[in-house]
């Protein structure tokens, strides 16, 4: 049975790779509403990593604040969970860099 839904799958990747295939001579349809969507995008992402972050960093201040002994623990989580958060953006960015060309 995996074999079978294997080889569908195959099968359908195949078929939308070669069915969606676009030539330089055929632009993609409404391509100036990819540059606001991109924008609308970032702006979403860049305001949700900000309130991530903001909450991240009052948990570890309450955290730190009630368990002084703790604080470098607390410190170095928040740190590295502000990385990942703010990593969030940059792929965001990223990925409007690449469709907006």
């Amino acid at each position: 049975m995996t074999k079978k839904m294997l080889l569908v799958v195959a099968i359908m990747l195949i078929a939308v790779s070669s069915l969606s295939a676009q030539t330089l001579a055929q632009p993609a349809a409404g391509g100036h509403w990819v540059a606001i969507s991109a924008a609308f995008g970032m702006a979403i992402a860049s305001g949700l990593c900000g309130l991530g972050q903001a909450k991240a960093v009052a948990s570890a201040v309450e955290g730190i604040a009630r368990n002084p002994g703790a604080a470098k623990a607390i410190q170095l989580a928040m740190l590295i969970g502000l990385a990942f958060i703010e990593s969030l953006a940059l792929y965001t960015l990223l990925i409007v860099f690449v469709f907006a060309k």
